[in-house]
C-alpha cells in the first residue's frame, strides 16, 4: 500500500475508485504530488476529479475566500462538471444500487440539498459521485444524505454488516439467488400460499404480503420526498397500493408491488449489462507489478503495488499477464494483445523503444519494459476520464425527456386526482369505481419507461462502440455523429501513416548531399513532425554526424529554422519562397506531381541549397474506408496544408475531394464553409487540426495522435484504422433509430392503456404490467446495441 500526502493508505489505482471515504480536491493546492500521485486514478490532470480513495488536504482556506454558500445556492448542473472553485473541494465515492439514470437524478437532487454543497453529479457509468464542498465543510453530511436516499456507499459499515449477516447463505448459488431476489420471492411465496387456501384466510394473507412487498418500496419513497424527490415512481407505486387495499383489493395490490419489483430487478439488470464494458475496463490493470531495481549484487525483482510505479521503473511482464502501466518496450521484440483496448483482435508486434499502453496482454514471452507514465495517467485511466466526460454531455433528445418527465409525473398525479374527485362530485358516480381507475391512471402515468428510453440506448451504444475501439464523448456527441453528411480528413497520419520517407535530396549549390542532409537533420532535431521524424531517421540510417542546432523555431505553415555553426538554415514549403527560380520550381513541380512533398533547405535571402522530397504512405484500408463512408451517404474532402499537387495525387488514388496549402485557420475556414449547408466531421490527429474539430460539427481524432487532438475530439479510435469511423456512423444511426424506437413503444403503450383505464378496461395490476412491460421492450431493445459490429 502507498501512503498519501496526508498519511492515509491507498488501495491499487483500480481498486482505488470504490472505497466510501472521498476523495478531496482543493482547487488551490494539489495534495497529490508526484511523489503520492498513486491517488490520482481517474483524472490525472489538476483540478480534475480522482478516484474515490483518501487525500485530504488540511490547509486553511486562502485569505479573503467567500465563505460557504446556503443549500438553497446548491445546484445539480446540466453539462460537463465544471473545475472546483478557488473555494471549493472536490470529493468523490462510488454508490450503489442506481438501476437506472433517473437513480442518478434522485442522488443528485438529495445531495445538493446538503449545507456547502455547491455542485454534485452522479457519473453513471462508473457509479461515481462526484461533490464539490465549501471549505470546513465536512464530507459526513453527504454521505448521511446518499444513505437517506435510499442508496449505498461501497464499502460503507452497514453494507459490510448486511453482509457478514448473509454470509453464510451467499456462499451456495441457490444462497446468492436469493440473497439478491429475496424481496419479490418471499412476496411471490405469500402470494402463491394466499392463492392456494379459501378466500376467508386467503384474503388477510393477501394483505399481509401486500404490508410486506409495501414496507421498503414505502420508506423508499418516504426518503426520496425527504430528500427532495416526492413525485418518484416509489411515491406511485405506494399511493396505488394503499388505495388498492382501502378498496379491498389486496391481491391486485400485492400483484401491483411484485410486478413493480420484477420491474425494478430488471432496470438493474440492464444497467449491469451496459455497465459491463466499463467494469471490464477498469479491471484491465493489474492491483501489482513486478519491478526490477539494479543493486550492488545484480538485480532484485519486487513485488508492488501497480500505483507505486514511476516513470523511469523497469517492470516484468510474463506471457498472458497485463501490462500496469504504459511503458516503452526494452526487449528486442514482443507480441502484444491489445484488443482490449483497439478492438483488433490480434496481436500487435512491437519492437523495443515502442510505446505499448497499460491493459496490454503479453502475448508469448517474458518481456522487460520501462514505466512511462504517472499513477491516474496511463491509458486506460485516459479512456475512463473520457467514458465519464462523455456521460455528461447528455444528448438533446435525453435532456428533453428528463426535462419533460420532471412536470410529467406530477401533472399525471393532478390528472389521477381530478379523475377521483369529479365524476363522484359532479355526476354522482361511485367512489370505489373511480378511485379505482385513478390509482390504475397513476401507474400508467409512470415514466419509467420513458425516462430510461434515451439513456439506456445510449449508454449500450457507448459502450459497443468502447468495445469495438472507439469512445464517443456522450449522448449529444452521439446524435451529432448520426446527422453527419460530409466528412473532411487531415492528410498526414489521417489518411496517411504518417511515417512519411525521404525519398529523394537535389543539391542545388553543389554541397554533397551527406553535408545537407546533415544540415537538415540538425535544425529538425526534437520536432515531432512526421516530416521532421523522417528527416532526422534518413540521416541516421546513414550513419551522419549531426552538429548541435540552437535558435530552433517552429514557423506556423511555414517550416523551421536555427543555427548550426552560427549559420541560419532553414526548411521552408516551396510556396514560402518567393525567390524560386524557374528551373528549381519545374524541379519541384515535377517531384509534387508524383506525390511527394518537397521541402527547400536554404538561408535568408540565398539561393535555395537543396530540395528534399518526401512520400508519405497511403493507409492501406484508406480506399476501402472512403468506399465504405460512401455507401452510407457521405461525402469525403481532405484538407491538407500540403502542397495542391500532391494532394490532388493523393486525392485522385482515394477518390475523394481536397482543399491544399490550407495553415490551420484555413482549415478552420473551410469547415465553416462547409458547414454553412451540411454537417461536417472533421478527422485528424495533430494539434493543427484541433481547431478545426472543435469548428466542426463533430470532432474524431485518431488513436495515434495527439493529447490536444484527443481532448479537443467529440469522439476517438482507440485504434488507427480508418475503418472504424462508418462502424462509429453505422452505430450512431442505429443508436437514434433505437432512441426513437423506444420513445415510440413508451409513449404508444402509455396511450393505449391510458385510455382503456379511462375506460374501466384494465385494472391495476393490468397496468403495472403495462409499465413493466414497456420497460422491458425498452430495455431489451436498448441491450441490442451491445450486439452491434
Amino acid at each position: 500500500m502507498s501512503k498519501s500526502c496526508c498519511g492515509h493508505s491507498h488501495a491499487s489505482p483500480i481498486k482505488g475508485i470504490v472505497k466510501a471515504a472521498p476523495h478531496e480536491h482543493r482547487h488551490d493546492s494539489h495534495c497529490c504530488d508526484n511523489a503520492t500521485q498513486g491517488c490520482q486514478r481517474q483524472a490525472p490532470r489538476d483540478h480534475q476529479e480522482h478516484g474515490a480513495g483518501e487525500c485530504t488536504g488540511d490547509e486553511d482556506p486562502p485569505a479573503g475566500a467567500n465563505s460557504p454558500p446556503s443549500a438553497h445556492h446548491a445546484h445539480v448542473p446540466d453539462g460537463p462538471l465544471p473545475a472546483p472553485t478557488r473555494d471549493s473541494r472536490r470529493h468523490s465515492w462510488q454508490v450503489l444500487g442506481m438501476d437506472c439514470p433517473s437513480c442518478a437524478r434522485k442522488i443528485e437532487t438529495a445531495v445538493s440539498r446538503v449545507e456547502g454543497v455547491q455542485q454534485a453529479r452522479v457519473l453513471f457509468a462508473t457509479e461515481k459521485l462526484v461533490v464539490d464542498l465549501a471549505p470546513g465543510q465536512a464530507p459526513d453530511p453527504v454521505t448521511a444524505a446518499v444513505l437517506a436516499a435510499g442508496f449505498r456507499l461501497k464499502g460503507e459499515q452497514d453494507d459490510k454488516q448486511a453482509q457478514t449477516a448473509t454470509g453464510a447463505a451467499l456462499a451456495t448459488p441457490l444462497g446468492n439467488l436469493l440473497g439478491k431476489y429475496w424481496q419479490p420471492l418471499s412476496l411471490a411465496g405469500l402470494m402463491g400460499v394466499a392463492a392456494l387456501l379459501p378466500e376467508a384466510i386467503g384474503q388477510p394473507i393477501f394483505t399481509l404480503a401486500t404490508l410486506w412487498g409495501l414496507w421498503p418500496v414505502a420508506r423508499k419513497a418516504w426518503a426520496l420526498t425527504r430528500s427532495g424527490s416526492p413525485f418518484a415512481i416509489e411515491t406511485l407505486m405506494t399511493v396505488a397500493a394503499v388505495g388498492a387495499l382501502f378498496l379491498g383489493e389486496t391481491a391486485e395490490a400485492a400483484m401491483v408491488l411484485l410486478l413493480f419489483m420484477l420491474g425494478e430487478h430488471l432496470e438493474a439488470y440492464a444497467a449491469g449489462r451496459a455497465r459491463a464494458g466499463v467494469t471490464a475496463l477498469m479491471a484491465l490493470v493489474p492491483d501489482k507489478a513486478l519491478r526490477i531495481r539494479k543493486t550492488p549484487d545484480g538485480e532484485r525483482r519486487e513485488e508492488v503495488a501497480a500505483d507505486e510505479l514511476r516513470p523511469g521503473d523497469i517492470i516484468e511482464i510474463a506471457p498472458g499477464a497485463r501490462l500496469p502501466a504504459d511503458a516503452r518496450l526494452l526487449d528486442t521484440l514482443g507480441a502484444f494483445d491489445e484488443s482490449a483496448l483497439t478492438g483488433e483482435s490480434i496481436p500487435v508486434e512491437r519492437r523495443r523503444g515502442d510505446r505499448v499502453p497499460a491493459g496490454s496482454l503479453a502475448a508469448d514471452r517474458v518481456l522487460r519494459l520501462e514505466v512511462v507514465s504517472e499513477p491516474g495517467n496511463n491509458a486506460i485511466d485516459r479512456i475512463l476520464h473520457l467514458i465519464e466526460e462523455a456521460e455528461t454531455q447528455r444528448a438533446p433528445i435525453e435532456r428533453f425527456i428528463d426535462r419533460f418527465s420532471r412536470w410529467y409525473t406530477p401533472a399525471m398525479m393532478l390528472v389521477a386526482l381530478l379523475v377521483m374527485l369529479v365524476p363522484p362530485l359532479a355526476f354522482g358516480q361511485s367512489w370505489d369505481e373511480w378511485i379505482y381507475r385513478a390509482l390504475a391512471l397513476l401507474l400508467i402515468g409512470c415514466p419509467c419507461a420513458l425516462v430510461i428510453s434515451t439513456p439506456a440506448a445510449v449508454t449500450s451504444a457507448l459502450a459497443a462502440a468502447t468495445r469495438q475501439g472507439a469512445l464517443i464523448k456522450g449522448g449529444a456527441a452521439l446524435e451529432r455523429l448520426a446527422h453527419i453528411d460530409t466528412l473532411a480528413f487531415d492528410k498526414t497520419g489521417t489518411l496517411t501513416l504518417g511515417k512519411p520517407q525521404l525519398t529523394e535530396l537535389v543539391s542545388l549549390n553543389g554541397q554533397p548531399e551527406a553535408e545537407l542532409l546533415a544540415l537538415a537533420a540538425a535544425i529538425e532535431q526534437g520536432s515531432h513532425h512526421p516530416l521532421a521524424r523522417a528527416v532526422v531517421t534518413a540521416a541516421s540510417e546513414r550513419g551522419l554526424a549531426l552538429a548541435a542546432a540552437r535558435e530552433l523555431r517552429a514557423l506556423p505553415g511555414m517550416g523551421v529554422e536555427g543555427r548550426v555553426d552560427g549559420v541560419l538554415w532553414q526548411l521552408l514549403a516551396p510556396s514560402r519562397i518567393a525567390t524560386l527560380d524557374a528551373a528549381v520550381q519545374a524541379r519541384v513541380a515535377t517531384l509534387e506531381q508524383q506525390g511527394k512533398t518537397v521541402v527547400v533547405l536554404g538561408q535568408p535571402d540565398a539561393a535555395p541549397a537543396a530540395l528534399l522530397a518526401l512520400r508519405d504512405q497511403i493507409r492501406p484500408e484508406a480506399a476501402a474506408a472512403l468506399r465504405e463512408l460512401g455507401e452510407l451517404g457521405l461525402n469525403s474532402i481532405m484538407l491538407t496544408g500540403d502542397n495542391p499537387r500532391a494532394a490532388e495525387a493523393i486525392a485522385g488514388e482515394l477518390g475523394m475531394g481536397w482543399r491544399a496549402g490550407l495553415l490551420p485557420e484555413g482549415k478552420v475556414d473551410e469547415i465553416a464553409k462547409l458547414g454553412l449547408t451540411q454537417k461536417v466531421a472533421m478527422i485528424g490527429d495533430g494539434i493543427n487540426d484541433a481547431p478545426a474539430m472543435k469548428r466542426a460539427s463533430i470532432g474524431i481524432a485518431m488513436g495515434g495522435g495527439t493529447d490536444v487532438a484527443l481532448e479537443t475530439a467529440d469522439a476517438a479510435l482507440t485504434h488507427n484504422q480508418l475503418g472504424g469511423v462508418a462502424a462509429m456512423i453505422r452505430l450512431s444511426r442505429a443508436a437514434l433509430a433505437n432512441i426513437h424506437q423506444n420513445i415510440a413503444l413508451a409513449l404508444g403503450l402509455k396511450a393505449i392503456f391510458l385510455v382503456t383505464s379511462l375506460l374501466g378496461i384494465t385494472g391495476l395490476w393490468i397496468a403495472v404490467l403495462a409499465d413493466t412491460g414497456a420497460t422491458a421492450l425498452v430495455t431489451a431493445n436498448a441491450l441490442r446495441l451491445l450486439r452491434k459490429r
